[in-house]
């Protein structure tokens, strides 16, 4: 019997857009302050069972990534509810939660931490995740001494080592040179292969959600355009939206 482990039932989120900074300020405080509203998402409802590896497209705009924001509770919905299943690993922005003044190995454990492990259950992930990032003698410098691109390896180290219920990605996976991009496909094609995780992926590029997921969902100006086979779905995206 198959578990939904994401569900988004007639979610809507909407934002107030003002002029400026200043009347954006004046908003908190008062309620006279002249504003527009914008859905970003609008009345969206949609389903994914365990195990699914499921891709949505979209243009800028279109809402995709406020979806994630809401399903990984950076933000909420305004209205509709959104319920959640097991652990989320984020592949969104990689380097948050990192202390720069810790070394890397020290912000594997407070990443972890963040991510609902306890410390027992970093300690037998700590290794893989050193060895993946290959930061070698830099692991046990502070981070503030990292170029971007080694603290975005160590991000998504962590990541997709901790044995995620739910993976979600939105374009992670332009990090570092060719060939640690193509170790970061492979290692999240192992995870979706061999470990019955739950992938959610984000991406303008048809090609790499194709080598990945079976299923897609099409945004469009906030609303659910079209949500079935991968093929299906990248047809739809292509005649009416992506070109």
């Amino acid at each position: 019997m198959s578990k939904t482990v994401i569900e988004l039932k007639n979610v809507t989120k909407r934002y107030k857009l003002y002029k400026n900074d200043k009347q954006r300020l004046l908003g908190i405080f008062f309620k006279n302050i002249p504003f527009k509203e914008k859905n970003a998402v609008n009345n969206v409802s949609f389903k994914i069972e365990k195990g699914e590896s499921v891709a949505i497209f979209g243009k800028n705009g279109a809402g995709k990534s406020t979806i994630l924001k809401m399903i990984t509770e950076v933000t909420f919905p305004t209205n509709g509810k959104i319920t959640v299943n097991g652990r989320v690993s984020a592949l969104l922005e990689l380097t948050s939660g990192f202390d720069p003044e810790f070394t890397g190995r020290e912000n594997i454990y407070l990443k972890g931490q963040i991510l609902g492990l306890s410390n027992k259950e970093i300690k037998k992930v700590e290794q893989t995740i050193v060895d993946f990032a290959d930061l070698e003698e830099y692991i046990d410098q502070p981070v503030r001494t990292y170029s971007s691109g080694m603290k975005a390896r160590l991000g998504f180290s962590i990541n997709v080592n901790i044995k995620p219920d739910i993976l979600i990605v939105d374009e992670a996976l332009s990090v570092g040179d060719e060939e640690f991009k193509n170790k970061c496909v492979n290692k999240v094609n192992e995870i979706i292969n061999n470990e019955d995780v739950t992938l959610l992926f984000v991406t303008h590029s048809t090609a790499v959600a194709k080598s990945f997921c079976k299923r897609g969902i099409v945004m469009n100006k906030g609303k659910k355009q079209f949500d079935g086979d991968i093929d299906a779905a990248i047809e739809e995206y292509e005649k009416n939206i992506g070109k």
